[in-house]
């Protein structure tokens, strides 16, 4: 059947299981909308307020669902807004396809208005990109964005358009979905190998990542650590793979971790990493990180092999295959002295914030939250303390229920992805935890959840200040806080009434839970603004650089 460009990509979208698309219009993708509109019935568009807004969107419905995300931008402007939520994509390795327009064939490389190469610009935060000159190309090309973002290690794929190619017309043939299934080959010496290490390991500890919750590996995790009785601790990106009231479990590992997950990897005898990649802010000083223990590093990225740290063993592979192919070679076993070991900190030196009902203590929000939402709550945030005691406190059990910006860490990433979330499921809760500075970034989305009536609950960790900067500056810069106190005087219940929402304001714990209580009574969204010491600090910390030597309890 012979149709033109923009029906084309339209038809392979749909091809590809895409039933939504998160954008915002403008010329060079004028016949691309024309498009969405008369086939409205098979794509649902979502109109955010700012394209960055929609690529945090298509990269919350990502994360939330698996699936690949969609986003759609003009030329110039509207392809350049969204650099930061591709780069989002890319460090965090969500699967994306984001399509931009251009300017005619014509016209590309005179400068013409609205004119970017949008494809150089995102060269380096893509894990490929097309630049589309034929239509007869476009089909194919689409097809091999949507099998490149979600094979191997998962990441966005940009497709550019230019806008005569989506008039043009050709024949479409259909060709099906895109069936990505690999094979990652472990021989059997290497499982032996490993199973080996394992089974001689005194200290064994386990330290896994996003590329957990990515394969969807947890209980095949959960099942090597119960048979061999390893412990072990997690990355920001890897919450809810494993449950942190697992018995076996230490929590969150790194610079804001658990100080017991930081000593075990201190006297481990074998660390065995899944699914990470040894970050700045897990591995906070490379030289001296589990200075004892023999490494082994699964990964499905070969080029993270021995990229921050020397391995003393290394398998590629996602982590599911891994840990299904390893575990029948691995023997049962117990390590009652170390796990002994384990307790003795947990109990002694972990972290303990103190309660107080009368004010709003971030452990005691993020408890609250837990406590009046139902269990498969979704949780968006954007970056900072709140963040950071978000990914300490959160309670989630289960994988894809928090979303957050590790690698890059995009302050005003929170409420697009959260809106991604509540479009895949309209059915479930789905909260945005967020600070006064992030929240200004981005707080222009609201008016997109007003639009949709999505009942996205906003909670703002509101003190006032920029409170991760202002703590370092705070602990190494002597206390001078330079621009991070930016005396603004938002009025968020005003703001919200503005916007279309309802606001709350909350200075107890007694008043944040009966505003929870009637957020999720509303049909639309709702802001609660939570009232928070700006001197509350993030601990426990291991500054930048440091070692458990240096930890900071207090």
């Amino acid at each position: 059947m012979v149709k033109n460009g923009s029906e084309i990509l339209i038809d392979a979208l749909v091809e590809q299981g895409v039933d939504t698309i998160f954008g915002y219009p403008g010329g060079a993708v004028l016949n691309i909308y024309d498009a969405l509109y008369k086939n409205s019935d098979r794509i649902h568009h979502i109109l955010t307020a700012h394209e960055q807004g929609a690529a945090h969107a298509a990269d919350g419905y990502a994360r939330s669902t698996g699936k690949v995300g969609v986003c759609l931008a003009t030329s110039g402007p509207g392809a350049t807004n969204l650099v930061t939520g591709i780069a989002t994509a890319y460090m965090d390795s969500i699967p994306m396809v984001a399509i931009t327009g251009n300017v005619g064939t014509s016209l590309i490389g005179r400068d013409s208005f609205q004119e970017v190469y949008i494809a150089g610009i995102t060269m380096p935060i893509t894990k490929h990109n097309f630049v589309v000159r034929h239509v007869e190309e476009l089909a194919d090309t689409v097809r091999e964005a949507f099998r490149i973002a979600q094979s191997g290690r998962p990441g966005p794929v940009l497709i550019d358009i230019p806008k005569d190619v989506t008039a043009a017309t050709t024949e479409f043939t259909p060709k099906g979905r895109v069936e990505v299934h690999e094979t990652y080959d472990i021989s059997e010496e290497q499982l032996k190998t490993v199973a080996d290490m394992i089974d001689k390991a005194e200290r064994p500890f386990i330290y896994y990542g996003g590329g957990v919750e990515i394969s969807d590996a947890g209980s095949e995790l959960l099942a090597l650590m119960r048979k061999a009785e390893i412990p072990s601790a997690h990355t920001m990106m890897a919450i809810g793979c494993v449950p942190d009231d697992d018995e076996l479990s230490l929590g969150m590992i790194g610079m804001h971790g658990t100080v017991s997950a930081d000593w075990a990897v201190e006297r481990s005898d074998l660390l065995i990493c899944i699914g990470a990649r040894f970050s700045d802010r897990v591995a906070t000083n490379t030289g001296h990180f589990a200075p004892g223990a023999r490494i082994i590093h699964v990964d499905i990225d070969a080029a993270e092999i021995n990229k921050n740290i020397d391995t003393t063993y290394s398998v590629v592979s996602d982590a599911k295959t891994f840990l299904e192919k390893v575990l029948p070679y691995v023997k049962e076993n117990k390590h009652t002295a170390w796990l002994a070991q384990i307790n003795e900190w947990r109990a002694k030196l972990d972290y303990r914030a103190k309660d107080d009902e009368s004010v709003i203590h971030p452990h005691q929000l993020l408890r609250t939250v837990a406590e009046e939402t139902p269990e498969d709550t979704i949780i968006a945030t954007d970056v900072g303390q709140h963040q950071l005691w978000s990914a300490q406190y959160n309670g989630r059990r289960h994988p894809r229920q928090f979303l957050t910006s590790g690698g890059l860490g995009t302050m005003g990433f929170g409420y697009g992805a959260a809106i991604g979330a509540q479009i895949a499921f309209p059915g479930r809760t789905v909260v945005h935890i967020t600070g006064d500075g992030s929240f200004h970034m981005n707080l222009n989305e609201i008016c997109t959840a007003v639009s949709y009536r999505l009942p996205i609950i906003t909670v703002i960790m509101n003190n006032r200040v920029l409170g991760n900067v202002r703590q370092w500056q705070t602990m190494f810069y002597g206390s001078r806080y330079s621009q991070t106190d930016p005396h603004r005087k938002t009025d968020y219940i005003k703001l919200a009434d503005a916007f279309g929402a309802v606001g709350y304001r909350a200075s107890n714990i007694a008043e944040l839970r009966e505003a929870l209580r009637k957020a999720q009574q509303s049909d639309g969204p709702v802001l609660i603004d939570c009232q928070i010491d700006k001197d509350e600090r993030v601990l426990p910390m291991i500054p930048a650089g440091g070692t458990i030597d240096d930890l900071v309890t207090d």
